[in-house]
């Protein structure tokens, strides 16, 4: 099983960036779709974006147009960039892969990486 560790979480003010950053335990995470997910207080785990292995992405709307997934396969790193942040994007955030559905995610969950937006 392929271990996730995220990182580049922090406290950021409305209208900031940050860029998370997913590293693989091994390079066979590159034969799945990798996806971000985030987790609010109270709400359940949410998907955020979603890239597959070749390169194709998808989005929440809530997200689309202010953050951008990539991977870097050289690295097994998985990012996330997130610009325009809102107050309501504030959540731990977690990489998974997966194979045809993100609902169904192939690997235990990391610990995640705190992102709070706030003034």
């Amino acid at each position: 099983q392929v271990q996730f560790v995220e990182s580049g979480g922090g406290l950021v003010q409305p209208g900031g960036s940050l860029r998370l950053s997913c590293a693989a335990s091994t390079s066979l995470y590159r034969f799945y779709s990798m996806g971000w997910y985030r987790q609010a207080p109270g709400k359940q785990r949410e998907l955020v974006a979603g890239i597959t292995n070749g390169g194709s992405t998808n989005y929440a709307d809530s997200v689309k147009g202010r953050f951008t997934i990539s991977r870097d396969d050289a690295k097994n790193t998985v990012y996330l960039q997130m610009n325009s942040l809102k107050p309501e994007d504030t959540a731990v955030y977690y990489c998974n892969s997966y194979s045809l559905n993100p609902r169904s995610p192939l690997s235990s969950w990391g610990q995640g990486t705190q992102v709070t937006v706030s003034s």
